[in-house]
């Protein structure tokens, strides 16, 4: 049985009990039960963990996976729209792969790997504005304050890795409500997304603030936050639970434990040229985006459960000729490079990748370059663990207005992430306010169609 901390520290000098305290930190985490212990899945898992590439803002599916040939053809015709025209894309198809699947002459790279991908044609979501609709992304609701996804994973699985936190945003969205998307919630603060970097600075400059004490060594900082949990535990005792508190009180020793490992996985500095390249990492374009997906899959081989990547420039209400080359230019060598390097080291077959927007574009427009907000029909895609690779699944009519076959709708895909980590999307819920909440409300349904 491992000892208290207090018992732990009464019987060792300082200095000899901050590097037993160390290495013993992440088995004393789980054998003390803590927030963030691994946890028993429902059922056997396919995947372990979550890499979500955020497309802020919308992506177009006609100018990136959904090939509309009717569109093309009626291009200046009267739309749907009276004040609009359809608009057909700038840009060729090609069918990639063994699959056959067909991905936009922009996306050259990550068409490359259509054969890991499962493209899903037919998303739906409830909110046509970029607010509410990244919020129901992020948590499955745009009515109410809920826990992002990332959250509801760390809750139900725990962390690998004691000395990480379950949940990382790399360059959160700070506009449009952004705190909403990664925060905890009702769930205890320890399960809220750790954020390294801003939307709209580079990554390269990216640090995580009071990492580090400029005033205490480790040894003071151990006795300091030892004092400090111990008036915690004279507050908490003979009070009803209250996880808000637990979830602080838990928040300070993993801040304490990740002064030792955080620091070194955003050091790039020891990653070889050749992984430098294979991200398109001091190559101009591609050098944001690809320092944000070689440190997700850092990572996440560290053993971070749920890691999201943002890229916000995707909201093209005109000037689509130039800007939806320049946007698919920054993220689609990285992409290729994430999923080449995951495949190279045996973890695309335990990580869950998953690309995509808030909602996706209009197929008509009054100006000729530019692209509505669609909610009623676009494009996300899978890779990797437990996904039928090479498989596009679901359709939207002609012209890409709506959803019409096989229809997914955003309580779905978090019902089949949650299902391919082992977790009941029903079964994992958490009592607040006199009910049980759950990431999915009360829908979702497991879409057996995109599972290997």
């Amino acid at each position: 049985m491992i000892p208290s901390r207090r018992q732990f520290l009464q019987g060792l000098s300082t200095g000899f009990a901050y590097a037993a305290f160390s290495a013993l930190a992440s088995s004393e985490a789980q054998a003390a039960g803590g927030p963030l212990a691994p946890k028993r899945s429902h059922f056997p898992a396919r995947a372990k963990r979550v890499i979500f590439l955020c497309m802020r803002g919308g992506p177009s599916q006609m100018e990136t996976f959904d090939y509309k040939p009717k569109l093309n053809a009626d291009n200046l015709k009267p739309g749907r729209n009276p004040k609009a025209f359809l608009f057909g894309s700038q840009w060729a198809f090609h069918q990639q792969g063994n699959s056959g699947l067909w991905v936009s002459e922009l996306l050259p790279e990550t068409a490359r790997h259509a054969d890991r991908l499962c493209v899903v044609r037919s998303m739906r979501t409830d909110n046509e504005n970029h607010p509410q609709a990244l919020e129901q992304l992020h948590t499955g609701s745009f009515q109410f304050l809920r826990p992002s996804m990332g959250s509801w994973i760390s809750y139900g699985l725990g962390t690998e890795n004691a000395n990480l936190p379950g949940f990382i945003a790399l360059k959160p969205l700070s506009a449009l409500g952004g705190s909403r998307y990664y925060g905890s919630a009702f769930l205890p603060a320890t399960y809220r997304a750790t954020s390294i970097g801003e939307a709209g600075k580079p990554m390269k400059s990216a640090r995580i603030g009071n990492l580090t004490s400029p005033r205490l060594t480790l040894p003071a900082q151990r006795r300091q936050l030892d004092f400090l949990q111990t008036l915690n535990e004279r507050f908490t005792e003979g009070q009803e639970h209250d996880g808000r508190l637990e979830g602080a009180i838990e928040s300070y020793e993993l801040s304490y434990r990740m002064q030792a490992e955080l620091p070194g996985l955003m050091d790039l500095a020891g990653e070889n040229q050749r992984t430098l390249d294979l991200y398109g990492i001091g190559q101009g374009t591609t050098d944001d985006f690809g320092r944000q997906c070689l440190l997700a899959r850092r990572l996440s081989e560290a053993g971070v459960r749920f890691v999201e990547i943002t890229h916000e420039d995707w909201d093209h209400h005109g000037f689509v000729s130039s800007l939806m080359p320049k946007a698919c230019s920054q993220i689609d060598r990285p992409i290729a490079g994430l999923l080449t390097d995951l495949s190279q080291r045996g973890l695309l077959e335990e990580t869950l990748v998953i690309w995509g927007g808030e909602f996706g574009r209009t197929p008509d427009d009054p100006t000729q370059d530019g692209r509505g907000h669609n909610n009623k029909g676009y494009t996300m895609w899978l890779a990797g663990a437990g996904v039928k690779a090479g498989t596009a699944y679901g359709a939207t009519d002609e012209h890409g207005y709506e959803a019409v076959e096989n229809p997914v709708h955003l309580h779905d895909l978090h019902a089949t992430m949650l299902h391919l980590l082992g977790l009941d999307h029903e079964q994992l819920t958490f009592r607040h306010a006199g009910r049980d909440f759950r990431l999915t409300d009360v829908a979702g349904q497991v879409v057996q169609g995109v599972l290997a």
